[in-house]
């Protein structure tokens, strides 16, 4: 497993040209399997509570790389998704990394959903071990080796 310097290297450097790489590709799949993302990692613990959703909902309000679509929509997909692993986890996982998979054949666009989850995992500080597992589930899903994120 890649040590903790080095994912904070990957990151650093990734997180440098997402909001770029995010805007020469948005669309509303590209935005939906980011958002789906992000809510799979918020769940990580298997539960999100009313402080993830306003962690989770701050954070995508203030993302540099989810600046480029319009707010209140990512933040209603955002409930979307959470909503339905609310109601269980398993399932909502499950149609989450559906939407995610559109991309398996666009391993650039994979990269990018990928990079912002890592960001979104990080954002508090601590990109913790089931955050991880959850970000190589999404990698497993797109194509991607985890060991190219530095997991």
């Amino acid at each position: 497993m890649a040590s903790v310097s080095a994912f904070q290297g990957w990151l650093s450097r990734t997180k440098t040209g997402l909001k770029d790489q995010v805007k020469r590709f948005k669309n509303k799949d590209l935005m939906d399997a980011i958002v789906a993302g992000c809510a799979v990692v918020a769940v990580a613990d298997g539960t999100i509570d009313a402080s993830e959703k306003q962690k989770m909902a701050g954070y995508l309000g203030r993302s540099e790389e989810l600046s480029v679509f319009n707010m209140s929509e990512v933040i209603d997909r955002f409930n979307h998704f959470a909503g339905n692993m609310d109601f269980d986890v398993m399932v909502g996982k499950q149609e989450a990394l559906r939407v995610i998979a559109k991309f398996k054949s666009k391993p650039e666009i994979g990269r990018i959903i990928v990079g912002v989850c890592c960001a979104v995992g990080a954002a508090d500080g601590n990109f913790d071990d089931q955050e991880k597992v959850v970000v190589r589930d999404i990698c497993n899903c797109l194509g991607l080796s985890p060991g190219e994120f530095g997991l």
